[in-house]
């Protein structure tokens, strides 16, 4: 059936708007998320700049963008050529035109896309590092010891190895001072050459140090031990020295443990004691292997870019607003009365009033010295201290703790902070009413060891009969061999049943009646084969002696019937052909007609050897013919739930001659179809 032109002009319409957003929601997409160099903080532009060359990166975002605007651009013009679409066939072919010039669009992307996805997924695996926090940055030659020191002070795990270049990238690790979070970072290893000449993963140690706001350590190996003599070292420190402006610097003179300090030569110390001089910097010496100095060199950097930090803010313009906002206030006296701590008149009574009488040391309070640290006051004495009252000593809910257990076993008793009338009614018990009745007064006193008695006597009851059955056997009239077997035979029943009730569980696909255990291949002769039932039947142990020669009978009976069957219809067939030769048929017409018997001989017997012939209902398992109708019934029903509950009744219609189909222009020769 056709439809209208505005419906199909709407439909094709619709593919083409939504292929448009799609593309436009995915591009889009990828620029938003990719950072806009700039928008973000300088030490991540040139980051990427080092990293990803920034004319590359732009050019490729770029491309992208023009892309996303072509295939807008694309959909707009498509979409008012369809609008004008006279007939399906039109509206079809634009379609694919608009959708065609887009993916072309697209498919010139793939450079720019495959770039882009590189840049994301290393982008991904750059560490979190914060521009703006508290951070400690470490430099210097490639193998002086940076590594260590930051494995020493972080819970970072930067690889450590004998040779150049082990760090090719900036490591990030953690660490607390002063109840701060301190950011540490990791610096690849700078050669003292041209900065044009430096490599991507020096360029990324020499960006760190211009962007970041740090406490920097500058490592001076004085062993040589990494390769570089400290004239070397030096040479790197005064090239590199004005990317230490405005930085709080501190040169670290490490592995001390193979090289003393105070037996380094003269003119080597004077060197390195001469850069931090020049620098107006801290000269701290430490060794990573004895961790000698790790912790003082951490305090000191620390410190400084604290100091540094607060010195900024309080030279900033945003601190006279808050001190504006701050009074301070000193307190004067406003007379010449001298005010004493004020004492309540019950206490001072309790303290000049004693109670008469000595009190016994035994029963005098002791304070339990468990739990309480060890002062100078009590560190002579191990055990309980006697309170005896005189420095108003009283034992408090901890001591008690500690002397009934400890916590989690003792609690405190708060009834004796109840305000009733009486002081004695503080420790009754509370009655339980019940229905208006108080339960106490149905409790049998003597129920727990009436309780007790019950169960001995019952204790005594089992041990009797155990005793009385302890030399009698159960009767049995199988021997050995065949309890085994039984045993056997039953564990094998539940097995199967366990087995069965878990395939039942499983959501699997059936197999169709008519194919199942069918032989399937050469190493699968399937369930219904005579040697694989044999081989169930007898782990079941069942005779199947006479069961497969009734099947094997039955098999012959029926090959020979298809056989007789077949052999009377091609006899008859020939038969009937030589008796139908007429001497009024030409050859060509004689030969036509016996090749159709052929082949209808051919069709019966495939029909044959597909179709057996209908069997008793003894045959199959059923009474009579009743039960062969029942049986049919359900099974057409089972047919019905499992084709969808369609039936014979149900109305198909199916498109035959499709307009669009058979219209329009063809090629000459071939039947194909747009």
């Amino acid at each position: 059936p056709g439809y209208k032109i505005t419906r199909i002009r709407s439909f094709y319409m619709r593919k083409i708007k939504f292929t448009q957003q799609t593309i436009q929601e995915r591009l889009g997409g990828i620029l938003s998320d990719f950072p806009r160099l700039n928008d973000i903080h300088p030490f991540y532009a040139d980051l990427c700049n080092t990293l990803y060359d920034r004319d590359h990166y732009k050019l490729a975002l770029g491309q992208i963008n023009t892309a996303r605007s072509l295939v807008d651009s694309i959909a707009r013009d498509m979409i008012r050529m369809v609008k004008y679409g006279d007939n399906l066939y039109r509206c079809k072919c634009l379609k694919r035109a608009a959708l065609g010039r887009m993916c072309t669009v697209l498919k010139r992307q793939k450079a720019a896309l495959a770039y882009l996805e590189e840049v994301r997924k290393h982008l991904s695996r750059l560490p979190a590092l914060d521009p703006n926090t508290r951070t400690i940055l470490m430099c210097g030659l490639p193998n002086v010891g940076k590594s260590s020191f930051m494995n020493k002070i972080t819970r970072a795990e930067v690889d450590v190895q004998p040779y150049a270049f082990t760090t090719k990238s900036l490591f990030v690790g953690h660490c607390d001072y002063r109840y701060l979070r301190w950011q540490v970072i990791d610096t690849p290893g700078i050669l003292d050459h041209a900065l044009e000449e430096r490599n991507t993963i020096e360029m990324q140690a020499i960006t760190a140090l211009a962007h970041l706001t740090c406490s920097v350590l500058y490592f001076v190996d004085i062993s040589e031990h990494c390769g570089y003599t400290i004239e070397q070292q030096c040479s790197l420190f005064l090239s590199i020295k004005p990317l230490f402006a405005n930085k709080q610097l501190i040169v670290v003179v490490n592995k001390i443990d193979q090289q003393p300090w105070d037996t380094l030569e003269k003119e080597k110390k004077d060197m390195v004691q001469g850069l931090a001089d020049d620098a107006n910097c801290t000269l701290m010496t430490m060794s990573n292997m004895s961790e000698e100095g790790v912790s003082e060199v951490k305090a000191a950097a620390c410190d400084k870019l604290l100091a540094s930090r607060v010195d900024a803010r309080i030279s900033g313009k945003k601190v006279d607003g808050v001190m504006n906002r701050l009074q301070v206030f000193n307190p004067a006296p406003r007379d010449n009365v001298e005010r004493t701590a004020f004492i309540p008149d019950s206490v001072r009574d309790a303290k000049e009033n004693e109670l008469p009488g000595e009190i016994d040391e035994e029963r005098k309070p002791k304070r339990s010295a468990t739990g309480y640290a060890q002062t100078v006051k009590n560190s002579q004495n191990d055990g309980d201290t006697v309170m005896d009252g005189s420095d108003g000593q009283k034992k408090t809910a901890r001591d008690l703790m500690w002397e009934n257990g400890g916590p989690g076993v003792w609690a405190p008793d708060y009834r004796e902070q109840y305000g009733l009338k009486d002081e004695s009614w503080r420790f009754d018990a509370i009655p339980e009413i019940l229905d208006g009745k108080n339960i106490a007064d149905y409790v049998d006193p003597d129920i727990e060891a009436k309780l007790a008695a019950l169960e001995k006597e019952e204790e005594q009851l089992i041990q009797e009969l155990e005793a009385a059955a302890m030399g009698e056997e159960p009767e049995s009239d199988l021997d050995s061999e065949e309890e085994a077997a039984v045993e056997a035979i039953r564990e094998r029943k539940k097995n199967t049943r366990l087995f069965s009730r878990t395939d039942r569980s499983e959501n699997k696909p059936m197999m169709p009646r008519g194919i199942r255990g069918r032989r399937l291949d050469k190493h699968d002769a399937g369930a219904l084969d005579g040697n694989e039932i044999k081989k169930k039947m007898d782990t079941y142990g069942v005779d199947t002696s006479k069961m497969l020669e009734r099947g094997r009978s039955r098999e012959r009976e029926r090959g020979r019937k298809r056989e007789r069957t077949v052999s009377r219809r091609r006899a008859a067939s020939e038969d009937s052909g030589d008796e139908m030769e007429d001497t009024t048929m030409s050859k060509g017409q004689q030969k036509k007609a016996k090749k159709e018997r052929a082949q209808s001989v051919r069709r019966e017997a495939s029909l044959a050897r597909s179709h057996s012939r209908p069997r008793e209902p003894s045959q199959v398992g059923l009474k009579d013919d009743a039960a062969a109708q029942v049986a049919k019934k359900l099974d057409k029903q089972g047919r019905k739930n499992w084709m969808g509950a369609s039936g014979e009744g149900d109305k198909r219609k199916a498109v035959h001659l499709v307009k669009w189909m058979n219209t329009g222009k063809k090629r000459n020769g071939t039947h194909y179809c747009r």
